[in-house]
């Protein structure tokens, strides 16, 4: 098989990753829907060949995959000329469905034990903070469902262009 290259619909980053597998699961679902995934470290794993070859990744679905070593790094490569977006689950926040995403969009996550730091979160307007529902009384959903909510909700505002119409092989 081999990749083609589209257009990023959105840039996802994700702050200090925990879990090898949620990340593995991510850049898939990053290669699939045309975003570029951004690690900013530390992170809780290794992305060697063969925690890559553990995680069942093929090469290709690294491409876009860019590992920053702080937040600052990221953000300043990124530019400050697109929308940036923040998960949380403490209000006040918006819901992500109620957001009409623009390429290029950035979508940032935090971390899977603590979210995003207070800090961080704190440099993001109040309808920049977005929140996936739950049912009451559910602390969160894991990281690899609520990245892949994010993206496909935006890809499906712009009509899953360039989405595979033939049989998958």
């Amino acid at each position: 098989s081999h990749h083609v290259r589209m257009g990023t619909m959105l840039e996802v980053v994700l702050v200090e990753p925990q879990i090898a597998g949620n990340t593995g699961n991510i850049i898939r679902l990053c290669a699939n829907v045309g975003s570029q995934l951004h690690l900013v470290r530390p992170l809780g794993f290794s992305l060697d060949a063969a925690a890559l070859r553990r995680s069942g990744l093929d090469y290709h679905e690294l491409v876009d995959t860019q590992v920053w070593d702080t937040w600052q790094e990221c953000r300043a490569a990124l530019g400050t000329d697109r929308r940036w977006f923040a998960t949380t689950t403490h209000p006040p926040h918006r819901r992500y469905d109620r957001v009409d995403y623009r390429d290029g969009d950035a979508i940032v996550f935090g971390c899977e034990a603590t979210g995003l730091g207070e800090e961080l979160l704190a440099r993001f307007s109040t309808d920049a903070r977005l929140h996936i529902p739950m049912r009451p009384s559910n602390r969160s959903v894991n990281l690899a469902n609520s990245v892949s909510i994010v993206p496909y909700e935006a890809w499906q505002q712009h009509g899953l262009a360039g989405a595979a119409s033939a049989p998958f092989e």
